[in-house]
């Protein structure tokens, strides 16, 4: 055998650092994902566009026509539904995430066994991560663009620094949908599932989505400022007004972090459920 077909052969039976995890193959996790969305799931995806226009209707207008103005970044006054607007939108981008990375992943994980069949090909775990995970960014991504069209059209935001509030959302739908599918794969049950709805709940309450976070004592402000929420929340904000902090760019790196961090998890769960 001649010296450059050995070579040759020699590199290609070698151990690639990601054989068997990554094939580079996840837009076919994509193509069947948005196959299901246009035949099956369009309905459930249009319908939670509703949930946060509904909230700005009834607390923008209703309560605001009590509140009058608030405090907002850099100590700016804005009104109560410019206040709130933002929030909610940091709410949309997780709830499509979150939806997507946590039920749709739990009914594919263990009873539909699609993952299973997935990874039997020559898809691997990284392979199915990034597809599902992007699946979950689309439907945040969805949500902030159609949320920032009312957002616009009923004149709450203006300006360009607005318009950077979709990436940022785009930003929030990540960190959550990667985080989410990881932690998906730790539950067994439907019941175990609930868990998810009594953590998500509590944040979006507390994240100082309807109010200020001062109105709790400092020890409670503290444990809210590690909430994932309450940093999607305030870099809303900041964008909606065009005021910046110092805290502007810990806000984009904790996402940063959540977003590596759930890419890791997921992608090691995957690995240790289907790669034994």
């Amino acid at each position: 055998m001649s010296s450059p077909t050995r070579t040759i052969l020699d590199r290609l039976s070698r151990p690639r650092p990601l054989r068997g995890v990554y094939s580079g193959n996840a837009r076919a996790v994509l193509e069947r994902g948005f196959k299901v969305i246009m035949v099956q799931n369009w309905f459930i995806l249009v319908s939670g566009f509703f949930e946060p226009v509904f909230y700005l209707l009834a607390m923008g207008y209703g309560l605001g026509s009590l509140v009058g103005t608030v405090e907002g970044p850099g100590g700016t006054e804005i009104s109560y539904i410019g206040y709130i607007a933002p929030a909610l939108l940091a709410t949309s981008a997780m709830n499509g995430a979150i939806f997507d990375s946590t039920w749709n992943v739990f009914f594919k994980l263990h009873y539909a066994k699609l993952y299973q069949a997935m990874v039997s090909t020559s898809l691997g775990p990284l392979d199915v991560a990034i597809g599902e995970i992007v699946m979950a960014l689309f439907r945040g991504f969805l949500y902030a663009l159609g949320f920032m069209g009312v957002l616009y059209a009923m004149g709450i935001v203006a300006g360009t620094w607005a318009l950077l509030m979709i990436p940022v959302a785009v930003l929030i739908a990540l960190g959550f949908a990667s985080f989410g599918m990881g932690v998906t794969s730790f539950l067994r049950t439907f019941q175990q599932m609930d868990l998810i709805n009594f953590v998500m709940l509590p944040m979006f309450l507390l994240s100082a989505t309807l109010y200020p976070i001062t109105v709790y004592p400092e020890a409670v402000q503290m444990v809210i400022k590690l909430l994932p929420l309450w940093h999607g929340v305030e870099l809303m904000r900041q964008l909606s007004v065009g005021v910046f902090t110092s805290m502007t760019p810990v806000h984009v790196g904790y996402f940063l972090v959540m977003t590596l961090a759930g890419g890791i998890l997921t992608t090691w769960r995957l690995q240790k459920l289907f790669l034994r």
